[in-house]
């Protein structure tokens, strides 16, 4: 097998073997992956944390080894809460900044120091400790740290993340792994028979027509959600779905409600 790790902050996961093609997901730096395929100047990777897959430039690859990956794999990695922050490789004056979601591999608190296969990076930027005890708490305060970034499709951080990105940033962000796909997502957890049954954090999934669910987003208090359409939003919601207090209508259909843990 041969295995990847991102050392740039965001690498775009494409559709197709092209720049033209649509971008399904992102990678994001420390984030580490199996290379399933090679192309010309293309690679169809799958992340091993989700095993999402897609296709990136070659240009952005770096290599690491099996005994990496199996020691990342079997330890803790620290995920960055910062929406935004500073590394640089050790001994070089370049500044990388990488984006809430980004993984810091073997980071050493007192040195401030993390790996990227062999090469070792310094955080220059300052890292929070997480105070709050409740998970519900925080999942909202996650899911708030992306309020209003703008929508993009296949996106997964504050400069721009789809429905479906943001619920799994947001979970990943509190520890919690779950699919990146919203049909995958729509199928994990707990039913919950009543919204009135849910709690801050649960999952309300929304359909169209045909029945087939086309948008998620994060439960909040009083009849809230926190979502994104056209950019991250908090609406009303209720039993019929999502009222868009802006245009006056609702705009989606609830379909179910999931509790994730």
């Amino acid at each position: 097998m041969t295995f990847g790790i991102a050392d740039l902050s965001v690498i775009p996961m494409r559709r197709e073997k092209s720049e033209r093609s649509e971008m399904v997901s992102q990678l994001l730096f420390g984030e580490v992956y199996e290379v399933l395929e090679e192309e010309d100047k293309w690679l169809n990777i799958r992340l091993l944390h989700d095993n999402c897959c897609g296709w990136i430039d070659r240009k952005a690859y770096k290599e690491v080894g099996g005994e990496f990956v199996e020691k990342y794999q079997s330890s803790d990695q620290l995920i960055m809460s910062e929406v935004f922050n500073l590394v640089a490789k050790k001994g070089d004056w370049e500044n990388k900044m990488i984006m809430a979601g980004s993984v810091l591999p073997f980071y050493d608190a007192y040195a401030r120091t993390l790996m990227i296969g062999d090469e070792e990076y310094i955080v220059k930027g300052f890292l929070r400790e997480v105070g709050i005890e409740s998970l519900r708490e925080l999942l909202i305060q996650y899911a708030l740290m992306f309020y209003n970034a703008p929508y993009r499709w296949g996106g997964r951080t504050p400069n721009g993340v789809d429905g479906a990105g943001l619920v799994q940033m947001v979970y990943r962000l509190a520890g919690i792994t779950i699919p990146r796909y919203i049909d995958q997502q729509a199928g994990a957890g707990q039913v919950l028979s009543f919204l009135e049954e849910a709690q801050p954090g649960d999952l309300a999934f929304f359909g169209d027509s045909s029945g087939a669910v086309t948008h998620v987003g994060i439960l909040w208090e009083q009849g809230r959600i926190i979502h994104a359409s056209g950019k991250v939003r908090v609406d009303k919601i209720d039993h019929h779905g999502i009222f868009n207090e802006d245009l006056k209508r609702y705009t989606h259909t609830l379909k179910v409600v999931r509790q994730i843990f």
